[in-house]
């Protein structure tokens, strides 16, 4: 493949330069843009730093620093030099696989605090449950890992044994625990169940290479279970995989109906992807969640959608990644990971936030996209540059001045505070008294929340502790549904505040059309930029 080849160039080049120092550098430089003024500057100022700087420093360093300000001065944060560390995590997310335990895990006091077992993992075969800490793995203790000494100590080759040492709320002694690595498969479905009536809701996390494939299992599941419209929830979801953007759009459009467009500098940056297949369920209401930790591919599959009017977008403007990377090995110093191409809408519209990627050819920052308006076939009209800006906005983001308050005298006390939530919850799951995610946080919780934050060294003044009363109170109920139930029933609590989710309800109900839909979204954006006005 052309990609492949390039890589391998790359990968000679650079690694060429570093062990041959500047003369080879400079005669690249000639002989691709004849012009060996730019090599000779760096040459002299290279030596002259090597010899004369105050401070002794290697080859290897210097061509470090070099190469480190290189990317710097892109002005792109996508542009980056990934360690061998970071491309192992990089390859891990976008692969969706692992070697290891299987445990969604927290760090809280300084311990491994298992937020809930994989399904079907080593870990929940083990027996190990929501709440657990543990404590030691292979005789040595935990205390005070980082999250990462924990993702070390418990990843390791398929079929390797390990020996764990859990503290149980409830129980007084330690139990000892032994299983076996497995490759773990993360799905990037996180949660998929029907909301009540004919209406589904899909959480997608990221795009990995089997998030089509884990998507359509999760539709098909709950279209099994009786539903006939679908919320797919694209919220915090970074992006991943170019090509299963473009595969989970394609399920929800028909043949010849475009995806998105690729631009770059080189023939082979330079594409368009059209669906080439019939949506498996045609005339399906769908609305996609969006929030400003949408990205990259995300943006692909709400652009699409919004694009060829198959879809209503609900949230708050999306993050604004509208550019594509390639990964460029470096052996075994890690690889490049290259911006090479910026991606379009189906109607032309570039997402990218404006002043975000690379300088132009005079040095100076290049403005990727200005905005725009563009008609979609049924007449909508859509705003392009800066993000996806949602059919129907729901912003959460005007807060009360009490819960600001609140947030602003925990300051730098934050991680103390959840892990003194976090302490309580599993105060209360020993005792059993947490048995359904319909709880009531009740006014003696939140004294002894209070009172367990002061223990901690944390001060925040009582009357501003209880005038952010429904903040403290949606988190607390949040964190002791999770460490006492589970993930789910910390989910199955949320929805009671998800305004988002509780707005996409609204617009589903009763709808039997994706034009019907589309009609009550724009009446529901319609009121509310009357109101926005009236303001």
């Amino acid at each position: 493949m052309a990609m492949r080849s390039r890589a391998l160039i790359v990968t000679l080049v650079l690694c060429t330069a570093l062990a041959s120092g500047g003369w080879l550098m400079e005669r690249g430089i000639r002989g691709s843009h004849g012009s060996p003024a730019g090599a000779r500057l760096f040459g002299e100022v290279m030596a002259r730093v090597s010899n004369l700087y105050v401070d002794s420093l290697s080859e290897g360093q210097l061509y470090d620093k070099a190469v480190s300000g290189l990317l710097e001065e892109l002005h792109d944060p996508h542009s980056v030099l990934l360690t061998a560390d970071r491309l192992r995590a990089l390859n891990e997310s976008t692969s969706g696989r692992y070697a290891g335990v299987g445990i969604q895990m927290d760090l809280r006091d300084g311990w491994i605090t298992v937020v809930a077992p994989l399904p079907g993992g080593p870990a929940e075969r083990a027996g190990i449950r929501t709440g657990d800490r543990i404590v030691e793995v292979e005789g040595k203790s935990t205390a005070g890992w980082t999250a990462d000494e924990a993702s070390k100590a418990l990843r390791g080759p398929p079929g390797t044994p390990l020996g764990l040492t859990v503290e149980r709320p409830g129980v007084t002694e330690r139990i000892p625990v032994k299983l076996n690595r497995e490759e773990i498969h993360v799905s990037s479905v996180s949660r998929e169940r029907l909301l009540g009536g004919d209406v589904g809701y899909v959480d997608l996390t990221i795009f990995s290479e089997e998030s089509a494939a884990d998507l359509k299992a999760a539709i098909e599941k709950l279209r099994r279970e009786g539903m006939r419209k679908l919320v797919l929830d694209l919220r915090g979801n970074p992006g991943g995989l170019l090509d299963q953007g473009v595969r989970v759009s394609e399920l929800f459009l028909d043949p010849g109906e475009r995806v998105v467009s690729t631009r770059g500098r080189t023939p082979d940056a330079t594409a368009e992807y059209t669906d080439d297949a019939p949506e498996p369920w045609p005339g399906m209401p769908l609305v996609v969640l969006v929030d400003h930790g949408s990205a990259s591919a995300s943006e692909i599959v709400a652009g699409a959608l919004q694009d060829q009017d198959r879809a209503v977008i609900v949230g708050v403007q999306s993050y604004g990644k509208g550019s594509a990377q390639s990964l460029f090995s470096l052996g075994k110093e890690g690889a490049l990971k290259l911006t090479i191409a910026r991606w379009y809408t189906p109607l032309g519209r570039s997402i990218d936030r404006l002043g975000a990627s690379a300088e132009g050819d005079d040095g100076a920052p290049a403005t990727p996209a200005k905005p725009m308006t563009v008609k979609t076939r049924a007449g909508r009209t859509l705003v392009g540059g800066g993000g996806i800006t949602p059919d129907v906005i729901v912003d959460d983001s005007i807060r009360p001045a009490a819960e600001r308050a609140f947030e602003q005298a925990l300051g730098r006390n934050v991680a103390a505070f959840r892990d003194a939530l976090a302490a309580y919850a599993l105060e209360l799951k020993a005792r059993g008294t947490i048995t359904s995610p319909d709880f009531a946080v009740t006014p003696e919780m939140r004294a002894t929340l209070y009172e367990r934050m002061t223990r901690r060294g944390i001060v925040v003044n009582r009357g501003v502790y209880d005038a952010a009363e429904p903040l403290v109170s949606r988190i607390l109920g949040a964190q002791i549904a999770r460490y006492a139930l589970g993930p789910d029933a910390e989910f199955a609590r949320s929805l009671r505040t998800d305004r988002s989710l509780a707005v996409s309800l609204q617009l589903l109900n009763g709808v039997k059309s994706e034009r019907e839909l589309l009609d009550r979204a724009a009446t529901a954006a319609a009121a509310r930029a009357d109101t926005t006005k009236a303001k």
